[in-house]
């Protein structure tokens, strides 16, 4: 059977390219579909007046909510960070536990979802848009969107479902569904679960799909050629290739994909955080000024549309696509955990945004602050080509190395935005066996269309996708937010987390 759906995506795909060929794709791609994305982000990206600058009701909200949440939590994402580590690196006995995944397995199979491109060309984006500011309101969302997280991960594991074939479905749409109902709106809870769904498809094949693979391709670009290059005209041969590879892995599901990323994601970040530093060390003495930089202009940008709120909402887009907190698009992936616990794996997934934003993407703006090549950057927008070039002033062959590595994390983020819309697909049309074909199918034709678009069509499509996720996601939360309040205390209780200044919070429930 698996042999059978790996044929029918090879030949749909090699189809592809004959249809590809002759009508030009580049073109095509950009005269069709451009106009699409920016009709639908103008939709989406309705603003507000705040302090003169226009501001997305829908990034204010995202930011709200990830502020009242790390509130209503005594600001869980600091005094449960020592659990968090300790839930990942303790070998527990699962025996018995129902789910397909290991604790490590979900946790690389969400981190391969965020720590991706968003953490290269996002950063270079939000830098050459917003000015080095940016990166300080990219940590801050990250900071507080780890609470965000946590809530997530607890209700998707708490109202995941069991499917006859053994195989786990979990994520918002099951808990939106869930929550709404409690309330006694159960038509409303549908609907909300069915938007979300869709959204999920949406942002699946933005910022899951065509970012990771135009960006990729466009690095690939910059080792053969350049301008000059063959690729330059023919980007979706460089996509079909990407195609080809991921539709071989998806049809193995979410254990096939968790094998993959368990072993991709600690190579590739390991690799990247040794070029980083590289780079970094080389500037140590330049540090306490990038600091300084970083800071200052986080307060007092330059040259920014809408000063300092213009600098915040660029450095939050950013660290919505890059950390995705309060999308509900990881908790997909964890719902798949062995464990009976879901508190224990919503401590897990705090540590994502944390390392996926204060710890990659941080080092990436050093990179770029430090060699100074952002100020060379200021007249657009500017993705992979400013990392690239901060690299290059250090590291004369980096973008070659570069090259290997945007394309692993591509790879990796593009296999578990695969899944999470597999889900989210299933989930509207039912665990159909063709129907998962089709969306595969449909998932690779998308990988094609990405590295053919412009980045900021690109750019502008996900974040809307993003947003409309965010919208019932967050609805639902706040929904059970009491529901997850008394999970965490009695699963604090069972496992001695109540000290003393826990003990003070949470002490009516006692």
């Amino acid at each position: 059977m698996i042999s059978r759906r790996i044929f029918l995506t090879v030949f749909s795909l090699i189809f592809l390219v004959q249809k590809a060929y002759a009508i030009g794709v580049d073109e095509a791609v950009e005269k069709y579909f451009s106009p699409f994305s920016d009709k639908f982000s103008q939709l989406i990206f309705v603003p507000v007046k705040i302090l003169g600058a226009e501001v997305p009701i829908l990034i204010f909200l995202m930011m709200a909510a990830s502020i009242f949440c790390t509130f209503y939590f005594r600001c869980i994402g600091i005094w449960g960070f020592k659990h968090s580590l300790f839930q990942i690196f303790h070998k527990k006995d699962t025996e018995g536990h129902k789910g397909e995944v290991s604790t490590f397995g979900a946790l690389a199979t969400a981190l391969s979802g965020t720590v991706g491109i968003g953490n290269i060309a996002g950063v270079a984006i939000a830098i050459s848009l917003g000015g080095p500011g940016a990166m300080f309101w990219m940590c801050m969302g990250a900071l507080f969107g780890m609470a965000l997280k946590f809530c997530e991960v607890t209700l998707s594991l708490k109202h995941r479902k069991y499917n006859p074939d053994g195989t786990i479905s979990g994520g918002p749409m099951f808990y939106i569904e869930q929550g709404f109902s409690q309330i006694g709106h159960h038509k409303t809870g549908k609907i909300s679960a069915y938007i979300f769904a869709i959204a999920c498809l949406l942002g699946t094949i933005g910022g899951g799909c065509m970012l990771q693979t135009n960006q990729a391709a466009q690095q690939f670009i910059v080792i053969t050629g350049g301008s000059n290059s063959f690729f330059n005209t023919h980007c979706w041969i460089f996509g079909l290739c990407v195609a080809i590879v991921i539709g071989l892995v998806i049809v193995g599901g979410i254990k096939s994909i968790a094998r993959v990323t368990s072993k991709v994601v600690p190579f590739m970040c390991v690799l990247y955080a040794l070029a980083c530093l590289t780079v970094i060390i080389t500037h140590f003495t330049q540090i306490p000024q990038a600091f300084y930089t970083i800071i200052h202009e986080a307060f007092f940008p330059k040259a920014v549309a809408g000063g300092i709120i213009g600098s915040i909402i660029i450095g939050l887009r950013r660290s919505l696509q890059s950390n995705e907190a309060g999308l509900g698009s990881s908790p997909i992936a964890y719902a798949a955990v062995k464990t009976n616990e879901p508190v224990s794996q919503g401590f897990v997934s705090m540590i994502e945004p944390f390392l996926d934003t204060v710890i990659v993407c941080s080092m990436t703006a050093f990179v770029i602050i430090l060699t100074g090549q952002y100020l060379n950057y200021t007249d657009g927008i500017s993705g992979v080509e400013l990392t690239s070039a901060a690299f290059q002033s250090v590291i004369p062959f980096f973008p070659y190395v570069l090259a290997v590595i945007i394309i692993l994390f591509a790879l990796s983020t593009i296999l578990s935005w695969a899944y999470y819309g597999q889900k989210a697909w299933t989930f509207l049309t039912g665990e159909n066996k063709k129907c998962i074909i089709f969306y595969q199918i449909l998932f690779c034709i998308f990988i094609v269309i990405g590295s053919s678009m412009s980045i900021q069509s690109v750019i502008d499509f996900t974040d809307a996708t993003y947003l409309v996720m965010a919208a019932p996601n967050l609805l639902a939360i706040f929904i059970m937010l009491k529901d997850i309040k008394k999970e965490l205390i009695e699963y604090c209780k069972r496992h001695n987390l109540i000290f003393k200044m826990n003990k003070v919070w949470f002490k009516d429930e006692q």
